[in-house]
């Protein structure tokens, strides 16, 4: 009998929560000794924009989740290091069932992934079986597995107008998303009930307080946002599309409404410019992942010298997941997106 993948990730954690806790000498130069492992494992290594920077100036690819795994499934590597949430790696999985996959912490889960269980899903979709289900990429492989087309926040908008507007359409998870692609595309679409907790968090009253302290800046956003916070906003797009946004923007300043990990990259990019982030409705840090940021340069050290935890995914369910992710680039193809 198949193992589910909640299973197989509470073996995991058993496995690993030993070293896990092991110290680390402290004269370690952990950027030499993670490159070393790179030639000695012929690893490659991932980071979401979301990482720490130490984690992303390590890493050979930086970038959004599926892009990742993209870039890793078309290198020779025998070992991915994946340092984002547990659902990115999955994705990595999916793509280069081969190779082995491992993630610094296990429990670097993600609340918008969580908000939408397979097994209570599954019950949902039997509601409207004449439905196409149409799933955002940050979702589970068993979610993925139940889905008729993935999408990224990039392609969300073309997978959508691709479908025959006499057919409905199931949109899971994130209901944020789903209402900006209804908004944009006319579509209505029944929306399951998920959000990410990092992009629900931002203030509009304070983003209100803050562009008038800055009146200059331009205000861009994710469409995980809610819709008051989108509304400010001078441009939505996804994580790299906002990369690329203040890249090309004759803006000097920018209020960014997203994950605050972004802010690395765009003042790597773009080091004259002012990066602003957006602030949250409470007095934490609630403008950082905190799943994202239970990965550590020292986990990740430890991940790849000992090779856990590892992901691993039943057959069935990455044959099945596949199918929606390749649905999807079968239509980004056509519509001329990468």
């Amino acid at each position: 009998m198949n193992l589910s993948t909640e299973q197989l990730k509470r073996e995991g954690e058993i496995a690993v929560k030993g070293f896990l806790n092991m110290d680390i000498d402290p004269s370690l130069d952990l950027f030499d000794e993670i490159r070393k492992l790179k030639k000695e494992k012929n690893a490659v290594v991932l980071a979401h924009y979301y990482q720490d920077p130490d984690i992303q100036d390590i890493a050979d690819f930086v970038g959004d989740s599926l892009q990742l795994s993209q870039e890793a499934a078309r290198t020779k590597a025998d070992m991915i290091a994946f340092a984002g949430v547990h659902f990115m790696a999955e994705t990595a999985k999916i793509l280069s069932p081969e190779k082995k996959v491992v993630i610094p912490d296990l429990k670097a889960g993600c609340s918008l992934s969580d908000s939408c269980p397979a097994s209570l899903f599954a019950k949902f979709k039997e509601k409207y079986p004449d439905h196409v289900v149409v799933s955002y990429v940050n979702c589970t492989a068993e979610l993925k597995a139940l889905t008729d087309i993935c999408c990224t926040s990039s392609n969300a908008v073309f997978v959508v107008n691709s479908i025959p507007k006499d057919q409905g359409i199931i949109f899971a998870p994130d209901k944020n998303l789903g209402a900006y692609i209804e908004k944009v595309t006319g579509r209505k679409m029944i929306l399951w009930n998920g959000a990410c907790m990092v992009h629900e968090i931002f203030s509009k009253e304070k983003m209100t307080k803050l562009k008038l302290r800055h009146p200059e800046a331009k205000i861009i956003a994710h469409p995980e946002c809610e819709a008051p916070v989108l509304e400010m906003a001078d441009y939505i797009g996804s994580t790299s599309g906002l990369l690329k946004f203040v890249q090309t923007d004759s803006s000097q300043s920018f209020i960014v409404a997203t994950e605050s990990g972004i802010l690395h990259q765009m003042q790597l990019k773009c080091p004259d410019k002012t990066f602003i982030p957006a602030p949250p409705n409470n007095l934490c840090a609630c403008n950082e992942c905190p799943h994202m940021k239970r990965n550590t340069l020292e986990k990740l050290y430890l991940c790849m010298k000992y090779e856990l935890p590892e992901i691993t995914i039943p057959d069935q369910i990455i044959k099945q997941a596949r199918k929606s992710i390749d649905r999807m680039m079968e239509i980004s193809a056509r519509a001329g997106l990468k």
